[in-house]
């Protein structure tokens, strides 16, 4: 609690304000430069139990406090002053909206009498990033009166709970100040009774988180309801867990021992914390994004019922096959952003966290299944199909999109933080990262899938991890988001940064644009020409360029055990990293073709 006097009611106000988000949990903001939130930058910088991070860049900065929240799964305030400042938070704001990470933004704005009047760095910022965020508010100008000062700090603590509620989000505080923006002393503005012992004075409580959030998910199922759909996935043999993403890493070992007395597969996206790890993976499946390409192959496979936990996968076939499969019964696990059901087949929603889910449903489950022949089915097509990419991968001698991913499942160390861009890394880590030991955790921003902000969120994530951070993008995704890049020299942090370089959006030779070739490169393919070696110059980061996989191999694997940033460059060919994925996919596919021909 603040017990200091304040210089004038700018600084009586942010101070109590920043004071109760630190009473309420908050360690860390990120903060840009501007002269408007003078008031919330000093009163942070003031603070002495929360960090601050400096950025010059709103958008990075908004990403960069993304990363931290993503990696810690807390609340993360950003500060930016005025006018378009605030504008550039935009994009991080819909990405944690849509990914469920607790951000708190904070605006600093003109006041009220100076808003549609051709002030300079003025425009509306009142409810200015509308739905995406749960909760906007905007403040009174500041003053220190008894009722202000106890609203300002309820408002902090509001705020801050609203974002770490189930499920996390961002939430919008705006702050118009007037003159003076600096701690000048004025004197008058602050009654003497704060200006002697601070707002305490006025505080009212003892300390503490005087708001509560929302119940936990983890805590919200009713045992009734677990022994009425115990009973009747007991009576169901052709069931499939699909795990898609989620942050947990508990999820693993809980789904791995439902699985087991279901007798059902698990269909894991990588981004679910499920398919690497030391739990037990028996019954994780890992290949299913090339084999289910096969419409015979996926129609014999048919389920009674899906259990869905989490987000929707990242593999568009796993989503073609789940919207065909309607005549299944389909129930969704979904304590996040809500209904994660773009087929709109769901006919059961649980709103509980997956690992409380899994293991009181386990624990309902009677008897373990005996008859195994159904996963088994799904277990040695996997295999069969898992062995045909991994000797197409091993006889791949030119550098390649795809293989990037089979190499670093070689030369990840345990507990690495392996962080996706979004267009093909994402899809390319599906398809041909497979089920391993190692303790991995898997990170993207997937809320919106989009490629700006990337290079900020994956470092905001090695700002705070004690684990290593690889971060795979590509070459547009990493264009995005370059001013990203000062963060790794400002704050010296340790992350390997592999850029897969196609000169352009290698995602839409993979889409039927691609068929119209007179419009394809000037409006898809959009060739630059660029490489990224000056770009890590300017930065002072550590730069190789790779030409071969024994080159990759080595740099990865040096940099894995070193300290500080640096980009590796895979430069790769759109036309011919098309090529090797369907040559891949269709060696794969004849593969379980010619099995299935020498089983009948």
């Amino acid at each position: 609690m603040l017990a200091m006097p304040f210089e004038n009611r700018n600084y009586a106000f942010t101070g109590a304000f920043v004071d109760e988000l630190a009473r309420s949990g908050l360690r860390h903001v990120c903060v840009c430069p501007g002269s408007r939130s003078s008031p919330l930058t000093i009163s942070f910088a003031r603070h002495a139990t929360i960090k601050t991070w400096v950025h010059l860049d709103e958008r990075s900065a908004s990403f960069f406090a993304l990363g931290i929240a993503l990696a810690l799964g807390e609340p993360v305030a950003v500060v930016c002053t005025s006018g378009t400042a605030a504008a550039n938070f935009h994009p991080a704001v819909v990405e944690a909206r849509y990914a469920s990470v607790p951000l708190l933004v904070l605006t600093a704005d003109r006041p009220p009498e100076l808003s549609e009047w051709g002030a300079n760095q003025t425009i509306d910022q009142v409810r200015m990033y509308g739905a995406h965020v749960k909760w906007s508010v905007s403040m009174p100008p500041p003053e220190v009166t008894a009722s202000l000062m106890a609203f300002v700090r309820s408002t902090a603590c509001r705020a801050y709970a609203i974002a770490a509620a189930a499920p996390h989000g961002p939430v919008h505080v705006n702050f118009p100040f007037r003159d003076p923006l600096d701690p000048a002393v004025v004197p008058g503005d602050v009654p003497p009774q704060v200006e002697q012992h601070g707002d305490e004075a006025w505080h009212g409580r003892a300390g503490g988180r005087p708001f509560v959030n929302a119940v936990d998910p983890e805590k919200r199922l009713v045992p009734a309801d677990m022994q009425s759909l115990a009973a009747e996935l007991a009576g169901i043999e052709r069931g499939l867990i699909v795990c898609g993403p989620q942050p947990s890493p508990q999820l693993g070992p809980a789904v791995a021992a439902l699985a087991q007395r279901l007798g059902f597969p698990i269909l894991a996206d990588p981004l679910s914390q499920v398919r690497c790890g030391p739990h037990d993976r028996s019954l994780v499946v890992d290949s299913y994004d090339t084999f289910l390409r096969d419409t015979d192959l996926a129609e014999s496979l048919a389920p009674e019922l899906i259990l869905r936990l989490g987000a929707a996968p990242a593999s568009r076939p796993l989503g073609q096959y789940l919207e065909r499969r309607r005549a299944a019964r389909h129930v969704l696990v979904d304590s996040g952003s809500g209904w994660s059901d773009p087929w709109h087949a769901t006919s059961l929603r649980l709103d509980v966290g997956p690992v409380l889910f899994c293991t009181q449903l386990a624990a309902a489950v009677a008897d373990q299944r005996s008859n195994h022949a159904w996963s088994d089915r799904w277990r040695q097509v996997a295999q069969a199909s898992r062995k045909a990419i991994r000797q197409e991968m091993d006889g791949l001698q030119e550098l390649s999109e795809g293989k990037v991913f089979s190499e670093l499942a070689r030369l990840l160390p345990d507990d690495a933080i392996l962080f996706v861009g979004n267009s093909m890394p994402v899809r390319d880590l599906e398809s041909f990262f497979p089920s391993t030991a190692q303790r991995i955790r898997f990170l993207a921003n997937r809320g919106a899938s989009g490629i700006d902000g990337v290079v900020s969120t994956a470092l905001g994530v090695s700002a705070v991890a004690d684990q290593r951070v690889v971060l795979v993008l590509g070459d547009l995704s990493f264009y995005h988001d370059m001013n990203g890049l000062l963060a790794a020299k400002a704050h010296r942090l340790n992350a390997t940064i592999i850029v897969l370089n196609n000169d352009g959006g290698g995602i839409f030779s993979f889409l039927p644009q691609a068929s119209y070739e007179d419009l394809f490169e000037p409006y898809f393919g959009t060739p630059h020409g660029l490489t990224f070696q000056a770009a890590a110059h300017l930065y002072g980061i550590e730069y190789r360029l790779v030409q071969d996989w024994q080159q990759f191999q080595q740099t990865v694997a040096e940099h894995l055990t070193g300290t500080g940033a640096r980009i590796i460059e895979v430069p790769s060919h759109r036309g011919r990293n098309l090529a090797h994925h369907r040559r891949i996919q269709e060696k794969a596919l004849d593969s379980l073709r010619s099995r299935a021909g020498t089983e009948r």
